[in-house]
């Protein structure tokens, strides 16, 4: 069985939407790098859509009732949108789940250092990442300083084009012929992937007239102290101290992620693909907040909503990850509020749910054909991809959905025109992976995991089919509607 490019099926008015919403997806994430700008960002479009906190409901005490939208944000890294259908919540609610962490290089807490006249912050790699990908390119500077005083400062520089960008440096090939002998996970050390941040001493006049330092308190700033031994670090930490009022000791408290510089982009003479950074999964959740958010005007008969969730690439732990219970506590305040509250009517909406676990799949890929198996392979163009299983070799680590699930979902996507595929994470012995299906599932709801196909996932510049980002959005409007 072999499923045609969506491509063909298009006329003008397809094709101009395609492109309308691919435009917005690559603002999307080329503006929004971390989880939370992610998160930030997708707020601030619930809120034009009509969305409202449910923390403000809940201190009220106010009723929810059908059609009501609410949002509800954890910690800046994860955010629920839930729009009340006209049916009890203890009848299901269908569920979009994505998640908005990619993998990439973390800054230490104590990162800052001076080597050879080269000032360097050290890194701890996030996720499952190929370390010798990360090297030599041009990279930017995303996150928050959270400092003592309350105050949080941003942090962003690297993507504005009048910005200085950061890299990791390699060794030149006229010296590697030891390295190049080693396995390719081996040849750049995760300990070797320090941010390179500058080469400009600092340079303090000496005033002859002045007291000796040892004679008076020193009230120069740090960096200026700093100056004498490690001159470099201190032009790096005065120009911080300049820009962002930030110290040396704020980066004890600070979440600053490493990440390719540079806009997504167009690929290809025809312009079918785009070329970004962490599409996965954003590629996923940008098209699951926008079904979501299409759903704004309309009278739905079952309760929607879009989960978006940090930390998956690391398991999926933690406060913001799926596997908190930030889930289960927001959709129990709504249900108080909605008149139907309980842990047993909790139990049952959860157990009477569906869900699209909302990941990407790997994208067959002919320079690597070896590790696919052709007939159970995700391509790129052919439409959303469904994966019943995933795990790794003997589906370890899955969620297996049903046979009466897959069905009902086929259903849904043949009513809807929507273009789709099934696929398997490559061959069986090739490895694999996981998503966050089996962690709602424990509640007993129905979960499938669907996405996009990707090329070159968790590289600096991963693929997708225009097509498939169309498809995907498609697919998951028809799923809030009629599942």
């Amino acid at each position: 069985m072999e499923h045609e490019t969506a491509w063909k099926k298009y006329d003008e008015a397809d094709i101009e939407a395609l492109e309308h919403l691919a435009a917005e997806y690559i603002d999307f994430i080329s503006d929004n790098k971390t989880e939370r700008e992610c998160a930030a960002t997708a707020l601030a479009m619930a809120e034009a859509a009509g969305y409202r906190p449910l923390a403000m409901a809940v201190s009220e005490g106010r009723t929810l009732k059908p059609g009501d939208k609410v949002w509800a944000l954890v910690h800046g890294k994860a955010l629920i949108l839930v729009q009340l259908g006209a049916g009890p919540l203890t009848a299901g609610l269908n569920v979009l789940g994505a998640h908005i962490d990619s993998p990439r290089l973390d800054i230490k807490q104590n990162p800052l250092y001076e080597a050879n006249d080269f000032a360097l912050l050290d890194t701890h790699y996030y996720g499952g990442i190929k370390h010798y990908q990360w090297v030599t390119l041009p990279l930017a500077l995303h996150g928050v300083v959270a400092k003592t005083d309350g105050t949080v400062v941003n942090v962003q520089v690297g993507d504005d084009p009048s910005d200085p960008v950061f890299c990791v440096t390699d060794l030149l090939i006229h010296l590697a012929s030891q390295q190049m002998g080693k396995k390719a996970s081996e040849v750049v050390e995760g300990e070797a992937l320090d941010l390179l941040v500058g080469n400009r001493p600092l340079l303090i006049e000496k005033d002859k007239d002045a007291q000796p330092e040892s004679s008076a308190a020193d009230e120069r700033p740090a960096f200026e102290k700093l100056a004498d031994k490690e001159p470099v670090k201190a032009f790096a930490l005065k120009l911080l101290a300049g820009k962002y009022d930030i110290s040396e000791e704020d980066f004890l408290s600070a979440e600053l992620e490493v990440v390719p510089a540079g806009r997504a982009r167009d690929l290809g003479f025809d312009r079918s693909m785009v070329i970004g950074y962490g599409q996965d999964d954003r590629v996923c959740a940008f098209t699951s907040l926008a079904a979501q958010l299409a759903m704004a005007d309309q009278v739905l008969d079952k309760t929607a909503v879009c989960v978006l969730v940090d930390k998956e690439e690391i398991g999926s732990v933690g406060a913001t990850g799926m596997a908190s219970r930030f889930f289960e506590n927001t959709i129990a305040e709504i249900m108080e509020l909605a008149g139907e509250g309980g842990p047993l009517p909790l139990a049952r909406a959860l157990a009477a749910s569906s869900m699209l676990s909302s990941d990407v799949s790997a994208g067959f890929d002919p320079a690597h054909a070896g590790v696919f198996e052709a007939k159970n392979s995700a391509f790129l163009g052919r439409g959303l991809v469904f994966n019943k299983y995933t795990g790794a070799r003997g589906k370890s680590g899955s969620n297996d959905a049903s046979a009466e699930y897959m069905a009902r979902i086929r259903r849904i996507m043949d009513d809807a025109g929507v273009s789709f595929q099934t696929a398997e994470l490559g061959r069986v012995d090739a490895g694999g992976g996981g998503t966050i299906a089996y962690i709602p599932a424990e509640h007993g709801m129905d979960v499938i995991d669907s996405g996009v196909a990707v090329l070159s996932m968790h590289s600096p510049w991963e693929v997708t089919s225009k097509a498939d980002i169309y498809e995907a959005f498609k697919g998951y409007e028809a799923f809030l509607k009629n599942a």
